[in-house]
């Protein structure tokens, strides 16, 4: 096995650990943090290598998701009972975002993820009710409160971008009036929702992918690195949904956005 390969699989393996934590703290499931890795992973396919990335992320994302909502409090899980036709919605949309992101150029589905994540994050700290809830006090727990109309758009731009649902249902959950930790918690079903149709879209694909980059492609995806990622992922997940840290929620909001942060400007410097 060349030195290279050893080397990426480490740093994959690495950055599962990260996704692994993120997955279980801020409801990422893998998205937006392995996008930017796995773009610079597989450059050696060149234009195609955002696409593999968008797709192989839709694999982690699923899998992390499945095993965190597969472990968490029932309670927690009892707020999206009787929403249904949200989670329907968040499933089309996931399939039809991953259609496009199969024919849209390389440069707008990058670009794309820059400026979604730049644009929340200029969200997050300008409006109430993130960082500082608009009432006044802490957030209280309270029913799930997504719009049920949001589910399809929601899907589509996660599943094109490869954000993953927990960019776009965090922020809305927390400003509905839930503390970060059920916010973050409740983003592992909806992610699941999103990412299960998306994935099945990217496998299904006839991939025309020849050139050298990818570790093991099948259609769009690169299960090769999915594995890897997945290898550091899953034991994180399983120890950190059976004791998981206090955090005070302030600082847990402020870690959430400099995450967000730190990806957009690893995305540009993997990109420029």
């Amino acid at each position: 096995m060349e030195w290279t390969l050893v080397s990426e699989l480490l740093l994959l393996f690495g950055v599962g650990l990260v996704t692994g934590t993120t997955t279980v703290l801020f409801g990422f499931g893998g998205g937006f943090v392995t996008v930017p890795v796995i773009v610079a992973v597989d450059a050696g396919l060149g234009d195609d290598a955002a696409h593999v990335a968008v797709a192989t992320s839709s694999v982690v994302m699923v899998v992390n998701a499945l095993v965190a909502t597969a472990a968490t409090d029932r309670g927690v899980l009892g707020l999206l009972r009787g929403r249904s036709l949200l989670v329907g919605l968040l499933a089309l949309g996931g399939a039809a975002g991953a259609v496009a992101a199969l024919v849209a150029p390389s440069a707008v589905i990058t670009w794309g993820f820059v400026a979604y994540v730049t644009g929340t994050i200029v969200d997050l700290l300008a409006r109430p009710g993130f960082l500082r809830p608009a009432g006044g006090g802490e957030p209280e727990p309270r029913r799930a409160t997504l719009a049920t109309g949001a589910g399809l758009p929601i899907g589509v731009v996660s599943s094109f971008l490869g954000v993953g649902g927990s960019v776009l249902t965090v922020p809305l959950l927390r400003r509905a009036g839930h503390p970060m930790r059920v916010a973050t918690t409740l983003a592992n079903p909806l992610t699941l929702a999103i990412a299960a149709p998306a994935l099945v879209v990217f496998l299904a694909q006839r991939s025309a992918i020849t050139a050298d980059g990818g570790i093991l492609l099948v259609g769009a995806v690169d299960l090769g690195a999915a594995a890897a990622l997945l290898v550091g992922a899953l034991p994180v997940i399983v120890v950190l949904r059976r004791r998981p840290p206090r955090i005070p929620d302030g600082i847990y909001a402020w870690t959430y956005v400099g995450l967000l942060a730190l990806v957009a400007v690893s995305m540009v410097v993997t990109t420029v």
